[in-house]
């Protein structure tokens, strides 16, 4: 994939940026991140060049200056919520992103729970946390949030919630997913501070939409897909076009709300530093976009990827059709179909012409490679024998793992495990292939080409099991499948 964005130039323009957004309020800055801060996979898939810790060397920078602050939604941790990129309830997420952050250096100060009503679990998260000696703050619910304002700052409203101790002059504030109450956490500070006759600031950190590149241009619209079920929409920032004459993108929500968030800030001092959301933000990425025609191909491949990903969802009954019209409608806008994708073509037209399960990857080189279900493995897994075999340049027809090997598997997987389907799954063949690597040169050679999958492109004919869909994204692989079960049974 040709690279279009320049990362280094945004790891310098950003923090300097954000430093100078410190300055202009004196004490302190409460910068609320938006997305993912360092596994940020949407944005190095739209913005190619762009690593998904970006954001966290970012702060790395600044390290000095900054300190972490995790927000849960109480209501979040009583439902069992679920980041589906990962498969972790959002509880168990805060525990991984404080490690995370400490092992790179980074000092996480405390883990708030908004929406607090006195539930149950988020009393038990809130116990678990201090006994391993976390500090813990509670943020309530709010009558009338986000519209009551006179309510909203007053001591029955923000001067409720606990007041969060900090000692450093940036205070990030992020959380497990969307929802957490990340924007009230920051104006709750706000509200105390000034109390308190500390001079604090507010400043959003989102990098999607791009608030300086067209409204309908594909980085944009990939946003746009990728929140589908949220329904985030993207608009031009109106307060922002009446404030300076100028047109910046930005999305319904945080459009939505800045009357009351206006409304806040006067509460709190009297009057708001901002004219417009989009003067709110501190987003740089727009600024280092090097090859506009590379992130727009990479973008319209997400569209469709996210297409895929909607059809699928709604199939397991983990999504509303309007997810699907939605994205359906952008691939319009995008002027794109599913068949602008090479490898999705590739895989339907080896299904039709041989009625079994197929699977097709295009590797870096663009080269497409394909496979079909046979007696001994998933398509899925052929595949990436197939792929492993060519990036080796092992012969096609050369077997890497005997059928004498595969056979004792099968024979275990069905007669003592109870298994119905005889075939290897992706992992199951892995596994196969790393004991043949012990005494087969072409095996270890196939075995060593894996880390060249990362970024690849796979399509398969019908959807994968849970098992093959976790294997292919270990590898990093950019899977999609048509929305067509193997099997009706649903338990």
């Amino acid at each position: 994939m040709k690279i279009g964005f320049d990362n280094e130039k945004y790891l310098k323009m950003q923090s300097e940026h954000i430093k100078e957004r410190i300055s202009q309020f004196g004490d302190k800055l409460y910068l609320e991140f938006g997305g993912k801060l360092f596994d940020d996979y949407h944005a190095s898939r739209v913005l190619p060049g762009f690593a998904p810790d970006s954001k966290l060397r970012m702060l790395m920078q600044l390290s000095e200056y900054a300190e972490i602050v995790i927000v849960i939604s109480a209501s979040d941790i009583e439902k069992n919520k679920v980041r589906g990129d990962l498969g972790i309830t959002y509880d168990v997420d805060v525990l991984r992103l404080r490690d995370e952050f400490q092992q790179k250096g980074l000092y996480v100060g405390s883990v708030v729970i908004t929406h607090y009503s006195g539930q149950n679990s988020a009393n038990q998260f809130k116990a678990k946390l201090e006994k391993k000696n976390i500090r813990v703050y509670l943020h309530y619910t709010i009558e009338g949030y986000p519209s009551n304002v006179p309510l909203i700052v007053s001591a029955d409203g923000y001067g409720k919630n606990d007041y969060i101790e900090t000692s450093r002059p940036l205070v990030v504030i992020t959380a497990p997913g969307p929802g957490s109450g990340k924007m009230a956490t920051c104006l709750s500070q706000l509200y105390h501070d000034n109390l308190r006759g500390i001079k604090a600031g507010y400043a959003k950190f989102e990098t999607f939409p791009i608030w300086n590149i067209p409204l309908k241009h594909p980085i944009n619209l990939a946003y746009e897909a990728a929140t589908a079920d949220l329904n985030d929409v993207n608009m031009i920032d109106p307060f922002h076009l009446e404030a300076y004459g100028k047109t910046t993108v930005n999305y319904n929500r945080d459009i939505e709300i800045f009357p009351v968030l206006n409304a806040i800030f006067e509460g709190i001092y009297g009057r708001n530093p901002y004219k417009s959301p989009t003067d709110m933000g501190v987003n740089m990425a727009g600024n280092c976009i090097i090859d506009d025609e590379a992130c727009c191909q990479a973008s319209n491949m997400e569209i469709i990827r996210r297409y895929y990903s909607s059809l699928n969802r709604v199939i397991r009954d983990e999504a509303s059709e309007n997810e699907i019209y939605k994205i359906e409608l952008l691939m319009k806008q995008a002027k794109i179909s599913t068949d602008d994708r090479r490898v999705t073509v590739a895989c339907k037209k080896r299904a039709e012409a041989l009625g079994v399960p197929t699977a097709a990857i295009e590797l870096p080189d663009g080269q497409i490679i394909t496979s079909k279900t046979s007696d001994f493995l998933g398509a899925s897994a052929a595949l990436l024998l197939n792929a492993l075999k060519h990036l080796a340049g092992v012969q096609h027809d050369t077997h890497l793992i005997k059928p004498a090997a595969i056979e004792p598997i099968q024979d275990l997987k069905v007669r003592y495990l109870g298994g119905k389907n005889p075939r290897l799954h992706t992992d199951e063949a892995l596994i196969a292939l790393s004991l043949a690597a012990v005494t087969d040169p072409n095996a270890k050679r196939s075995l060593e080409q894996l880390p060249n999958l990362k970024g690849c492109q796979v399509h398969t004919s019908v959807m994968l099991s849970e098992v093959d869909i976790k294997i292919y994204k270990c590898l990093g692989v950019d899977l999609t499948s048509e929305p067509i079960q193997t099997t009706k049974k649903r338990y």
